[in-house]
Formats: structure tokens, C-alpha cells, sequence
């Protein structure tokens, strides 16, 4: 007995809904991002976007999609961040809203590539080896 389901238009879906997702990494730190209508606030982990990012140079890392995009400013941005440092979560963010706002628009792919904001910074922390003090750092040699 299969039911039929009511599309969602039907259902009258909230204007504090969900627009569109994505998610932002660099190093341990991974970035959810949901965009909703709104003015171009941000939250991060409940606080406002100034408050959780202490110094400057984060804030305006994580705000640069808000500055290269013209159309990111109709949407306020909620972030759920875990893990990492503050630079590596405000590239987490800067990903993750660059992401989100490309599967509302696909025609935004093309500048936000052209600003670098879609390339992914893989650079992870290199794992320490045995024998070894740490990744490269070897033990003090003693010739006698």
C-alpha cells in the first residue's frame, strides 16, 4: 500500500525555511551553512558573526563571499562550525557560503571561481612517523 505524499509547495513551507546548503572544510574543522531570505546577517554557533570571530583579518575572511558576491547580501547565513582554529573555521565558512550560494545560482560559479572562493585549501597537518620526535623533527643524534 504505497501513500501519496503532498508536494511541499502545497504544504506551506516557512519564509525562515532553508534555502540552500553547504558545507565548508579546512583542516579539522568542518563548516555547515544554511542560507535563508533575509539582509545579510550572519550567525555562527548562535552568536553573531563579530562576536565569535575575535580578530579583523577572520572576520573579513569569513565575510569575503559577502563582498565579491552582490547576491549573497538577500541571505541571512546560519553556521554550525566544530573543530579547528579560528582561521581555518573562518575558511570553513568562506567555503561553505560560496557553496551554498552556488546551488541556489549556478551562474555565480564563474565569479566566485575568478576570486578563488570555490578552490579548496587541502593542506592538512602531516602525521608524525616513528622513530621520529614528530613529522620531520628526528631525535638528537649523539655521535659518542
Amino acid at each position: 500500500m504505497a501513500k501519496t505524499k503532498e508536494k511541499p509547495s502545497s504544504l506551506g513551507v516557512s519564509p525562515t525555511a532553508p534555502v540552500a546548503h553547504g558545507v565548508g572544510r579546512r583542516k579539522k574543522t568542518v563548516a555547515r551553512v544554511w542560507l535563508r531570505k533575509g539582509n545579510g546577517k550572519m550567525t555562527v554557533n548562535g552568536r553573531d558573526y563579530t562576536e565569535y570571530f575575535d580578530t579583523p583579518f577572520v572576520r573579513l575572511n569569513a565575510m569575503t563571499t559577502f563582498r565579491v558576491c552582490e547576491q549573497a547580501k538577500n541571505y541571512d547565513v546560519e553556521v554550525n562550525i566544530c573543530g579547528g582554529g579560528i582561521s581555518a573555521q573562518s575558511d570553513a565558512v568562506k567555503l561553505g557560503v560560496a557553496r551554498a550560494l552556488v546551488s541556489i545560482d549556478e551562474q555565480l560559479k564563474p565569479e566566485l571561481r575568478q576570486n578563488g572562493l570555490l578552490t579548496v585549501d587541502s593542506r592538512v597537518k602531516e602525521r608524525k612517523k616513528y622513530g621520529q620526535r614528530g613529522a620531520r623533527r628526528k631525535f638528537q643524534f649523539v655521535k659518542r
